[in-house]
């Protein structure tokens, strides 16, 4: 078995979901084989700081690029490292942190795609984009409820941030393979978040053309078109948040049936998220999740597989 991890990459401007989504990811795939980290913590200065230079943390002067080139490759050839810790509560840094890679590393961060080095580091990559006013609604509950901020606060930094964020954050988009966009199905449904996933040909995204069309109260649940993105011919794949549990599972056993060697991870296991304090599920978060599991174990399969082929042929020439 290869001791080199798969690594997945996860990128989105702040509050855009990172977090949420990496963490069900992780969950679904279990604890003892994903290492999660946020490269985040990779800032130069702490919050103090980058007032008195005037600097945010979305610039690439204001964090570590070159430590991050150097650990995500450390990591991906199986070796451990000692991570910073960046205290987002606190705003100040704390004692490093011993992590070992574990079969998947899963990395989150503002700047994980930045550098050509920084995105070889990758097996899969992921770029969250939801729509402006819905990430700054994030983030105004996020801030206010979980680090001490003021919306005032919250408002007047996401001003500051906006000119680092067109010329920094939004850039990578174009170098993901998925892209991740939630949204809100109707203003009469602002509970209930759709998703648009763009599944650009960099992988090979499994065939859900069987599930397409599968209706709620005679509105198609389930929407899959091709067009052109960034110069490429692109999948584009639509769930609606009205999506019920078992028109998930028809979703989830299409995506399985791709590769019948592939572990089955379920919807139950993943979808979870906290709308300010209170904790909540979706449907399309839970398959968003489950997508991207997908492609982790179909790379760690093709990996083992070559691995143990050279070992064989190892093992004929002795």
């Amino acid at each position: 078995m290869s001791h080199r991890p798969i690594m997945l990459g996860v990128v989105g401007d702040s509050a855009a979901g990172k977090t949420t989504i990496t963490a069900g990811i992780a969950k679904s795939i279990g604890a003892d084989d994903a290492t999660v980290i946020c490269v985040d913590d990779y800032h130069r200065y702490n919050r103090e700081q980058r007032k008195t230079l005037d600097i945010t943390a979305l610039h690439p002067d204001c964090n570590y690029i070159d430590i991050m080139e150097q650990h995500l490759r450390a990591l991906a050839e199986g070796e451990p490292i000692l991570k910073p810790i960046y205290n987002h509560a606190t705003g100040d840094f704390e004692a490093p942190e011993y992590v070992k890679p574990k079969r998947f590393v899963i990395v989150e961060g503002l700047l994980a795609f930045h550098t050509q080095r920084l995105r070889d580091a990758f097996h899969v990559k992921v770029y969250l984009d939801p729509p402006e006013e819905l990430r700054r609604q994030w983030k105004i509950k996020r801030d206010c409820t979980k680090r001490g901020y003021k919306e005032s606060q919250v408002l007047a930094e996401l001003e500051k941030r906006e000119q680092d964020s067109a010329a920094y954050i939004r850039p990578q988009k174009q170098w993901a393979d998925m892209v991740v966009r939630f949204y809100h199905d109707s203003p009469t449904k602002s509970e209930q978040l759709g998703v648009h996933i763009t599944m650009r040909p960099t992988l090979p995204h499994p065939d859900l053309s069987g599930v397409i069309g599968k209706s709620s109260g005679g509105q198609p649940v389930v929407k899959l078109s091709v067009g052109h993105d960034v110069g490429r011919l692109t999948e584009f794949l639509d769930i609606d948040g009205s999506l019920s549990d078992q028109q998930a599972g028809l979703i989830e056993d299409a995506i399985w049936s791709q590769q019948p060697a592939l572990q089955h991870l379920r919807a139950d296991e993943s979808g979870a998220f906290v709308d300010g304090t209170v904790s909540k599920r979706s449907n399309p978060l839970a398959l968003s999740q489950l997508l991207i599991a997908y492609h982790l174990l179909l790379g760690r399969l093709a990996k083992d597989k070559l691995a143990d082929q050279m070992q064989k042929i190892a093992a004929g020439s002795t």
